[in-house]
């Protein structure tokens, strides 16, 4: 596991696998002289947790985004319950990526919308649903992401929830089109212990709940090991190592063990063999 996981062929992994739901093989990208992934290869289990963790400037959002279909590869193939969506044309990708919700760093949403007409938003602008319908499948994440019972909730706007209540709305609106993978970026990011542990507890009941495939960008290690059922570490452009977390904790990779020491935990040495 100490090394980055070696690349299958197209052929190989084009098949449908019913336990990754997504490869990705060989991936480069490059920003003029600057080569940000240099060859991911990548694997994520279906119905798990996935987390992606590594420094900043490594290359985990450019990485997200290529997930999404929002960038093309310079050369590499992912590959989404077995579709290589790399070649697709932008109609072709408008279907895969409705496979994908996303949940932005700080929730994202739309100031002068109320909390049910953000959470409406992907319904109103990719069908023609009655209205009925489309509250009622609010009202129904509301309730189950713990907002239901806000006086009001539907009416208000983001500035009059609170910080952990707009993340739980931005999940519902992620949710709202019955997505199978939901993308995290930096979930985490700005909060306070105690909202952290709210946010990882929301991302872990979801997972369980939902079933959906859940990738995780993060950097924060304590989130990663509560909540993980896979970790891989991206750098330098290449997945350095991957694993369970117990794996990812006693794995020898020098910059890994590094990024875990650092981060307080693990203590040095600790889970290392003679």
């Amino acid at each position: 596991m100490g090394n980055a996981m070696k690349a299958s062929t197209p052929e190989t992994a084009s098949a449908r696998d019913e336990k990754w739901q997504i490869k990705i093989r060989g991936l480069h990208k490059s920003f003029g002289p600057q080569h940000v992934l240099r060859g991911v290869d990548l694997d994520i289990e279906r119905g798990h947790t996935n987390i992606i963790i590594g420094g900043s400037g490594q290359g985990k959002s450019v990485l997200m985004k290529h997930l999404m279909g929002l960038l093309k590869p310079d050369s590499g193939h992912i590959y989404v319950d077995g579709e290589d969506i790399v070649p697709l044309g932008e109609v072709q990708m408008g279907r895969v990526q409705r496979k994908f919700g996303m949940v932005f760093q700080y929730a994202a949403l739309f100031d002068s919308m109320t909390v049910m007409e953000n959470i409406a938003f992907p319904l109103v602008e990719r069908y023609r649903l009655p209205e009925a319908e489309i509250e009622s499948r609010v009202w129904e994440l509301l309730r189950k992401l713990d907002l239901g019972h806000i006086p009001g909730v539907d009416k208000k706007f983001p500035s009059q929830m609170s910080g952990g209540q707009r993340k739980r709305i931005g999940l519902a609106r992620a949710l709202i089109d019955r997505p199978e993978i939901l993308l995290y970026d930096e979930p985490t990011t700005g909060l306070d212990p105690i909202s952290t542990k709210n946010v990882d507890d929301m991302i872990r009941q979801t997972a369980d709940e939902f079933g959906v495939t859940s990738v995780v960008i993060s950097h924060d290690m304590a989130s990663t090991f509560r909540i993980g059922d896979r970790v891989s570490m991206l750098y330098e452009g290449v997945i350095a190592a991957s694993g369970t977390p117990d794996e990812v904790r006693t794995n020898r990779h020098p910059v890994l063990r590094e990024f875990l020491e650092t981060s307080g935990v693990v203590r040095p040495g600790e889970g290392m063999t003679p």
